[in-house]
């Protein structure tokens, strides 16, 4: 699988290009269609996955859903998902925001993660939708996963949940016990 990134609109928000051969899905248009068109190319997107419905993370939403006339996985899709040559599990990650998400493929040992975790730190939680407690439990949950998964969050850099087990005070020790 092959991973794009490009930052788009004023919050530099991560949308993701996901490729499998000549097929693509986008993660979090978040603004800038054509940057996205772009970077898509001449590859056929199946699906637009959305990991939380922040204005950065859908802005352009709209413009690529009827570009490409494709359809949206979110938080109200069923959990395990095949999409062409695709396949993942969607895992809920409340904390951020009631509605966030997180992508795991597992055969990549690949998550994007939205504003779930970021390289060092998590998301914030005093947001509208956002619930400090929940992302006590997302974080609980989210140590269970294979160590070596990489996270590539809305913002920012990408890591793995070994390094955020090590250096990020929120998934250290006991903090989420």
């Amino acid at each position: 699988m092959n991973i794009e990134k490009v930052c788009v609109g004023q919050l530099k928000e991560n949308c993701y290009v996901i490729c499998i051969n000549n097929y693509a899905l986008i993660i979090d248009p978040g603004d800038e269609k054509e940057k996205i068109i772009n970077l898509v190319g001449n590859k056929k997107v199946l699906a637009i996955l959305i990991t939380h419905y922040h204005f950065d993370h859908i802005g352009a939403l709209d413009d690529i859903k009827k570009y490409y006339n494709s359809i949206v996985i979110d938080y109200k899709s069923s959990k395990l998902q095949n999409i062409g040559p695709f396949s993942f599990e969607i895992i809920p990650t409340k904390g951020h925001k009631t509605d966030a998400v997180t992508y795991y493929f597992k055969d990549y040992k690949v998550m994007f993660v939205g504003d779930f975790i970021f390289k060092g730190t998590i998301g914030r939680c005093d947001l509208e939708g956002g619930n400090f407690k929940e992302m006590r439990k997302s974080l609980k949950k989210i140590k269970t996963y294979d160590k070596n998964i990489e996270l590539y969050p809305g913002h920012g850099e990408k890591t793995s949940i070994k390094d955020e087990l090590l250096y990020n005070e929120f998934l250290k020790g006991d903090y989420n016990e």
